[in-house]
């Protein structure tokens, strides 16, 4: 009737499949329990009546259990079978199994489904619930067996208990992970199911003494093969290997250790390369940071500023972050090697981070000189700048000043001027010559700024020389040309005087001669009387002794007038036109002068405008980055001191102080913007070239290290709170103690700075109860203090104080556990590694084994001691 009911509500094909089912159970159930009944000598044909008088049901629970139950009734009364079918359900719930809805009366009765419910809790309670592998247990600890066992196999990929199954390559990977010699995997297909079946279900009758518990026509005909049936199955090859479980449990044990060993060496590995490339860059960038060859021009000094702020804003940023991972990485790799007690790390020869300190800091140091040079730099280009600028303005009205005076110097106008043109010729020289002295200041000053220039190492002081060097030249040359010009007009006036006088003297003696000459008339047409020849020539000698001296005198001065100027007779309107147009020029200069000023003194005011200005901007930038960096600069000390208090002081567990730190740290990184604000405005300012601030004592360079300072420790002190959790989760550290930790700590920390010095530590191990010599301190300090700092850290103190409670792998316990893989040799086999361990760990020891050299070794075998001493010695393992 329940069937008929069945059919009517599900349909036929429903109480099939029930039915195909049910059939399964009953053939895999049967088939397990004469897989343990046999080794009493007996059977079950039919597990619905044979389990009826509860006989051979309590029999089997003895045998699966290996305990004796209470003596049966032997009676074939329904009386005596409930009473034996209690017996066994009384047995099996003292084995802490629930049985619901199963009572003795249904087993005696027949019921199949109660009796094969029955059976089922029996295989769960006695064939599966004790299955464990890594803290899984019951389906999930054997279904995780089966993908360890199966894992190194190609196209077996075991989920379930079902249809990951229905191929048969699974059943066949057990065997062969095991038994490799009772199946030929290589020649198995994944498309022929039914082969690899009946293989499996085959080999593993006759050789591993598990019935044939599944039919494969019933797996490949099913969609979704029973599960129960599998897990039953399974669970058989779980037990018949049960001899290799100790070699289960040594390859997990090695497992665990090489997992620990390649994370460790994986973060190694991560510390070197990061130390490297870190140390690289360094390397390539102090050099920049030292050529300090200057630019010639202010724009390509610019050009290095602008570089400089860009290497600050975008290059150096990131490895300040690979800075701060790397300690984080060290110190965190340090507390794992102390937690499973192996050996502190060293790393490659200077590449500690004392070494990579050291070198940021010569790196901060080359930063820290090229900005200043850069600074000098810009200055001296601007004074420079200025300078060149200014001498070229010198130099240039200077040489307008001197054009044409040399020309006008060696005229020779004098040669044809009178004595009152030499004499005005004079007064204008005079007048030149102190025209000429008072520039005398103009050409030394231009000289001084041309030395200057030479001395602050001008880009361009060839051609200032050579500028400077022409006007000295033609100042020299115009001093020369003034004092011969002086000379010959002195000289010239002295014999312009001398003619004067000579004309005077003529016209003195002119006139006795020109009486002479009358007289001579006179007395030539006067008459005489001779009376003879000496008489006549008396009175012509007498005439001529009388005038010859004027005569002769006078002829000297008309031959000598032409000799001394043949060309001085210079007329009244040549001397007169002369004047005028020497006025005249006066006056033009004079209207010149006026002209200039007139135009120099708006363009003077207009650059005093510009620069009044100009000033006043400065003042705006300086008051603006001034009055940001007031209030960044305290924010970062009071975030650093908050910083300090959080992680020194217990306020909540330790998970409290690192949701808070991380708070911190989110509100830090939130205010990178304003930092970002404020280098934008310190660049406005180099652009202005300012380089003093009154308004703040707080200088670009101070923000930068601060805020570097800050993420630096922000990042540092959660790494500390992480591994005091790694630590207290891995030595078992309640935070009661903790607590305590913190507590003794902070009180012997007396300078607040998160670090003991070796006195205070001593006496927080005295007031903790430690009695000890100075040789055990010695030791004590050895194991705080590896680097020899003088200082013990919060993170030393707790790996000290929990050291030795610590339940930790030795290398003995690894030396076991491979020697169990090895089956008792004293070496091990590459393919023995491989069938024990996962493809990846295995891979790994035959990699880093050693050949072994022993009496008994064999070609391929494989040195495991020294191997497992080396995972816990120093080794670079």
């Amino acid at each position: 009737s329940f069937v008929a009911l069945l059919a009517e509500t599900y349909g036929s094909s429903y109480i099939l499949t029930v039915y195909c089912i049910s059939l399964v159970l009953e053939f895999t159930f049967t088939a397990w329990c004469n897989s343990h009944l046999r080794k009493a000598g007996t059977q079950i044909e039919n597990i619905e009546e044979d389990f009826r008088d509860g006989l051979k049901l309590m029999l089997l629970l003895e045998v699966i259990s290996g305990e004796r139950l209470a003596k049966p009734e032997r009676g074939k009364m329904r009386v005596h079978k409930i009473s034996n079918v209690n017996k066994a359900l009384n047995f099996i719930a003292s084995k802490g199994v629930k049985l619901v809805s199963i009572g003795a009366e249904e087993i005696v009765d027949g019921n199949a489904k109660m009796t094969l419910g029955m059976i089922w809790t029996i295989i769960l309670r006695f064939a599966i619930q004790d299955i464990s592998v890594e803290e899984t247990s019951a389906k999930e600890g054997l279904l995780l067996w089966c993908q360890r066992k199966t894992a190194p196999y190609k196209n077996v990929n075991i989920q379930n208990f079902h249809i990951s199954w229905k191929d048969g390559l699974g059943f066949c990977a057990l065997i062969h992970r095991h038994r490799p010699e009772l199946i030929d995997y290589g020649k198995l297909r994944k498309d022929d199911p039914m082969t690899n079946l009946n293989t499996a279900f085959d080999v593993a009758e006759k050789y591993l003494d598990i019935p044939k518990m599944l039919d494969a026509e019933d797996i490949v005909g099913t969609a979704r093969p029973d599960e129960k049936a599998i897990m039953t199955y399974v669970s058989s090859f779980y037990h018949a290997f049960s001899g290799a479980q100790k070699a289960e449990t040594a390859a997990n044990r090695i497992c665990k250790v090489l997992a620990v060993n390649q994370e460790n060496e994986q973060l190694m590995e991560d510390y070197e390369k990061l130390a490297s490339d870190l140390l690289e860059w360094i390397r390539r960038t102090i050099p920049w940071l030292e050529n300090r060859v200057p630019e010639n021009t202010m724009q390509a000094m610019q050009q290095k500023l602008e570089d400089f702020r860009d290497y600050r804003r975008l290059h150096k940023p990131p490895k300040v972050q690979e800075k701060c991972q790397l300690e984080i990485n060290f110190n965190t790799l340090q507390t794992k090697l102390r937690l499973s007690n192996r050996p502190a790390f060293m790393p490659s020869e200077g590449k500690m981070v004392s070494d990579i300190s050291n070198a940021w800091g010569s790196l901060e140091g080359a930063e820290k000189g090229y900005e200043e040079w850069l600074l000098n730099e810009i200055r001296r280009l601007e004074r420079l700048d200025h300078l060149a600028e200014k001498f070229r303005q010198k130099a240039a009205i200077h040489e307008a000043w001197t054009d044409g005076k040399e020309e006008m110097l060696q005229q020779k106008d004098y040669e044809t001027a009178s004595l009152s043109d030499i004499k005005a010729l004079l007064k204008k020289h005079e007048a030149f010559e102190s025209d000429l002295a008072a520039h005398q200041d103009r050409v030394e000053q231009i000289a001084a700024i041309a030395q200057e220039l030479n001395e602050l190492e001008y880009y361009d002081s060839p051609s200032v020389n050579a500028r400077c060097q022409q006007i000295c030249d033609q100042w020299d040359s115009l001093g020369v040309l003034t004092q011969k010009r002086s000379e010959a007009l002195q000289r010239t006036e002295k014999l312009l005087e001398t003619i004067d006088q000579l004309y005077l003297e003529f016209a003195k003696r002119a006139a006795p001669f020109n009486n002479w000459m009358e007289g001579a008339m006179e007395d030539l047409q006067d008459t005489f009387i001779v009376h003879t020849i000496e008489e006549i020539q008396v009175v012509y000698t007498h005439l001529l002794s009388i005038h010859s001296r004027s005569f002769i005198h006078a002829v000297y001065l008309l031959i000598c007038l032409p000799i001394c100027s043949p060309s001085m007779h210079l007329s009244i309107w040549f001397i007169s036109n002369v004047t005028v147009k020497c006025c005249g020029a006066f006056h033009i200069k004079v209207n010149i002068r006026v002209k200039t000023e007139k135009q120099l003194v708006p363009q003077r005011d207009q650059a005093l405008i510009e620069e009044h200005a100009r000033q006043q901007n400065n003042e705006r930038l300086r008051r603006q980055f001034a009055n940001q960096a007031n209030v960044i600069g305290p924010w970062i000390q009071t975030k650093m001191e908050e910083i300090g208090r959080i992680s020194i002081e217990m306020h909540g567990t330790l998970e409290d102080q690192l949701t808070h730190l991380r708070q911190y740290e989110k509100s830090i990184v939130n205010y990178k913007p304003k930092i970002d604000q404020l280098e934008g405005d310190h660049q406005l300012i180099q652009e202005a070239l300012i380089f003093d601030n009154k308004h703040t004592n707080y200088t670009m360079e101070h923000i930068r290290v601060g805020w570097e300072q800050l993420l630096t420790t922000i990042a540092r002190t959660i790494n500390e709170i992480e591994n005091q959790v790694l630590t207290r989760d891995a030595k078992g550290i309640s935070q009661e103690q903790m607590n305590e930790f913190r507590a003794s700590f902070n009180h012997f920390d007396r300078k607040r700075t998160g670090m003991m010095d070796a006195e205070d530590f001593r006496a927080c191990l005295i007031s903790m109860g430690y009695n000890m010599g100075e040789a055990e301190f010695a030791r004590i300090m050895s194991i705080v203090d590896p680097n020899r700092l003088g200082v013990i850290t919060f993170q030393a103190f707790i790996d000290f104080m929990s050291r030795e409670t610590a339940d930790t792998d030795t290398a003995d316990q690894v030396m076991a556990s491979f020697k169990v893989l090895a089956g008792d040799k004293n070496y091990i086999l590459a393919d023995e590694l491989r069938r024990e361990l996962p493809p990846d760990q295995a891979e790994y020891c035959i990699a880093r084994m050693t050949p072994y050299t022993g009496p008994d070794a064999i070609p391929g075998a494989l040195d495991y001691m020294s191997f497992s001493t080396a995972l816990y010695g120093e080794s670079d393992l």
